[in-house]
């Protein structure tokens, strides 16, 4: 069984995770930001038929690149396994990536992105415009706030564009996977200093759990 203690600084994800049981015949294909999650899932449910591999992470700071590198994977390694399923949601793709997933036969998870389906779809729509002065934070996020948010938009070196890139945000709100008292205070930290008022909200894996549920029972192999 694979261990979810994955290393703070995430370089599992950043170089890409394959289980090592070469028997399994189901692939999923996911975003590196979900590594933990998926893994915890995994070994709860004991989805050994199930193996795993990770893109980048930070492709997210370039979601033009995303739909490609999906296709790649898939290419990659379509012949390996009986199915694959992709572990991303639209991410910033302008529906290409869905595209792609149709045109290569293979299902991907729904939603705009990871705070909507971490939140539940129909819970993170029914809230609509209520909440489109919020940023969220996930757990990964909490974690690797400087990688993702801070130097990408070069606020390590120019802390003055902070007013400039969140002026228009009112609070963090952090989407707590996990009960960690210390991703807690991390995340309480970041809308400190981006200089916004925090709320907590715990969505433990909202509709990445109950897809990736749904689709190990419906392709378990039978004994």
């Amino acid at each position: 069984m694979q261990s979810t203690d994955l290393p703070d600084d995430e370089s599992l994800t950043t170089q890409g995770y394959v289980s090592e049981d070469t028997q399994q015949r189901i692939l999923l294909i996911a975003c590196g930001a979900l590594a933990r999650e998926i893994l915890d899932l995994k070994e709860r449910n004991g989805w050994e038929h199930m193996a795993l591999t990770c893109l980048p992470a930070i492709l997210h700071v370039y979601p033009e690149r995303i739909t490609q590198a999906v296709e790649d994977a898939v290419a990659k390694h379509r012949d390996d396994y009986d199915k694959i399923f992709v572990v991303y949601a639209d991410c910033g793709t302008g529906g290409l990536l869905q595209q792609a997933c149709e045109r290569l036969g293979v299902e991907m998870v729904q939603g705009p992105h990871c705070y909507s389906f971490f939140e539940g779809n129909q819970a993170f729509a029914e809230r609509g415009d209520d909440e489109t002065t919020a940023f969220y934070l996930t757990d990964f996020l909490a974690r690797q706030f400087d990688a993702f948010v801070w130097k990408p938009l070069g606020l390590d070196r120019h802390p003055e564009l902070r007013e400039m890139y969140f002026g228009n945000y009112t609070k963090l709100i952090y989407q707590a996977q996990v009960d960690d008292p210390v991703l807690t205070q991390r995340a309480q930290k970041c809308a400190e200093r981006m200089g916004l008022e925090f709320e907590r909200r715990f969505t433990g894996y909202g509709d990445l759990e109950t897809t990736l549920t749904g689709w190990a029972k419906g392709t378990r192999p039978s004994s």
